[in-house]
C-alpha cells in the first residue's frame, strides 16, 4: 500500500537530516501543511527547537498580494519560522530525497478569522459565536475558502493535495484550557449545538420553507433534556446518531436542515476542487478529509460517499479506533477513487504504531489502498521505528 506522512514545514527547516530520515521511514509521500490553523507542535528530533507555536492559523508561504488585494477575508501570514517561503524550503529539501510532496491544506477551520470578522461565523441556535467555524454557507466565506484553496494547494514542488476541513465546522474544537465536557454529548447533541442560525441561514431555512425562528426552537426543545444529565454522551454509530436528530426535531425540519448544510457543503467541494484543477492542471491529484456520514463536522468534513468521486480523486478516512469502527469508516467509499485510511502513529496521541501492519491490512479488507500516518514531526524514535518495521513487513506481504 502506498504510505505517506503528514509533516509540518518547521519539522524540516532547518533539520539538514529530516527529509532523509522521512525517506528512511519507507513512505513514498508526505502530505505538507501549507495551510494551517493554530497549534502548540513538539519537534522532537530538531536541532534548533523542541516546541513551536503557531499562535494562529496562517499560510506558510507567502500569498499573493494581486490574488487578496481588495478582500475583506484573507489568510494571514506567520512569522514563526524564518525565511520568505517555509513551505517551498521544505517541499524542495523532501523532494530531493526522493518523496512526492502534496500539500495539506485547512479551510474551514480559522479562529483568528473569526474572532476578526464574527459576521461570518457560525452562530448556534442560543446565538452563541464560533469564532473557529467559518460558515461555509456565506458567499463572502464560500468565496474566500474557494481561493484559498487554489493557493494554498498548488504550490512549487508539489504533486497534489489534501483538503481538510472542506465543510462544515461546528461545537467540536480542540481549544486550549477547555471547559466544555462537563455534560457528555452525544453524535447528535453535537449536531444540533453545530447547526448554524446566522442571518444567511436563517435565509436558507426560509427559502426550503421552514420558519427559521421555529425551527430554532426546536433546536432549543431538543437540547432541553441534554443540559439537566438526560444525554447518552459519546459519538456513537452514525446511523444511531442520525435517527437521533431525526426523533429529536422531526422529518420535516430534520429535511430542512440537512438539505441546506449538504447544499452549501457540496459547493463548497466541488468549487475548490474545481479552482484547484484550473490551477494546476488534470494530473494533479485532489483528496479530501471526510467522514462517510453527511451530519459530521470537523476536520474530517461529513460527505456523501456515493458522490464523492463525482469530482474528487479520493478520499482520507480517519482509521485509528477498534476494527469495527475503521470499517465503517471506510466500507461506505465504493467507487473508482482512492481511500486512504488515516492512521495516529503518535503513542503519546492515543495512536499504535505497534500494531500499524496488522491494522492497515484490516482496512485494505474493507477498501483502503493507501495509508496516511500522523504525524512524522510529532513521533518519537520508538514510533517512527515502529512504523519503519509496518511498513517493511507490508511491502513485503506484497500489500
Amino acid at each position: 500500500m502506498r504510505a505517506a506522512a503528514f509533516l509540518y514545514p518547521w519539522d524540516v527547516v532547518g533539520d539538514p537530516e529530516a527529509a532523509r530520515r522521512t525517506a528512511g521511514l519507507g513512505v513514498a509521500q508526505v502530505t505538507l501543511a501549507a495551510a494551517y490553523h493554530s497549534t502548540r507542535a513538539l519537534t522532537p528530533r530538531h536541532p534548533e527547537h523542541r516546541v513551536v507555536t503557531a499562535r494562529h492559523s496562517a499560510v506558510l508561504y507567502p500569498p499573493s498580494p494581486e490574488r487578496w488585494a481588495g478582500r475583506a477575508l484573507r489568510p494571514y501570514t506567520q512569522d514563526w519560522l524564518p525565511g520568505p517561503d517555509p513551505y517551498e524550503e521544505a517541499a524542495r529539501a523532501l523532494t530531493d530525497a526522493g518523496l512526492e510532496v502534496h500539500s495539506w491544506v485547512v479551510l474551514a477551520h480559522n479562529s483568528r478569522l473569526g474572532a476578526e470578522h464574527p459576521e461570518s461565523v457560525v452562530r448556534n441556535a442560543y446565538g452563541d459565536a464560533y469564532p473557529w467555524a467559518p460558515c461555509i454557507a456565506r458567499p463572502e466565506v464560500h468565496e474566500y475558502l474557494v481561493t484559498l484553496a487554489a493557493e494554498a494547494a498548488v504550490r512549487p514542488h508539489t504533486r497534489g493535495t489534501e483538503l481538510e476541513s472542506c465543510g462544515w465546522y461546528g461545537l467540536a474544537h480542540l481549544h486550549a484550557h477547555d471547559k466544555t465536557g462537563g455534560v457528555p454529548l452525544s453524535g447528535a447533541a453535537q449536531y444540533l449545538m453545530s447547526l448554524c442560525f446566522c442571518t444567511e441561514c436563517r435565509h436558507g431555512y426560509a427559502a426550503l420553507g421552514a420558519d427559521p425562528e421555529e425551527l430554532r426552537q426546536a433546536v432549543l426543545r431538543a437540547l432541553a433534556p441534554v443540559w439537566a444529565g438526560g444525554g447518552s454522551g459519546g459519538a456513537g454509530d452514525r446511523a444511531g446518531e442520525w435517527a437521533e436528530v431525526v426523533e429529536a426535531l422531526g422529518e420535516a425540519y430534520v429535511g430542512v436542515v440537512a438539505g441546506w448544510r449538504n447544499r452549501a457543503a457540496k459547493e463548497l467541494r466541488r468549487d475548490a476542487v474545481a479552482a484547484v484543477r484550473a490551477a494546476a492542471g488534470p494530473d494533479f491529484r485532489i483528496l479530501l478529509h471526510a467522514d462517510p456520514a453527511p451530519h459530521r463536522c470537523g476536520a474530517n468534513a461529513g460527505v456523501q460517499p456515493g458522490q464523492i468521486f463525482d469530482y474528487a480523486d479520493g478520499v482520507v478516512v480517519p482509521c485509528t479506533g477498534s476494527a469495527e469502527e475503521r470499517a465503517a469508516a471506510l466500507a461506505p467509499f465504493t467507487g473508482r477513487g482512492v481511500r486512504a485510511a488515516n492512521f495516529t502513529v503518535v503513542r503519546g496521541m492515543g495512536g499504535s504504531p505497534d500494531t500499524l501492519a496488522a491494522d492497515a491490512a484490516h482496512a485494505a479488507t474493507s477498501g483502503a489502498d493507501e495509508l496516511r500516518l500522523y504525524h512524522a514531526g510529532l513521533a518519537s524514535d520508538v514510533d517512527l521505528e515502529e512504523v519503519r518495521t509496518a511498513l517493511t513487513e507490508l511491502s513485503g506481504s506484497g500489500a
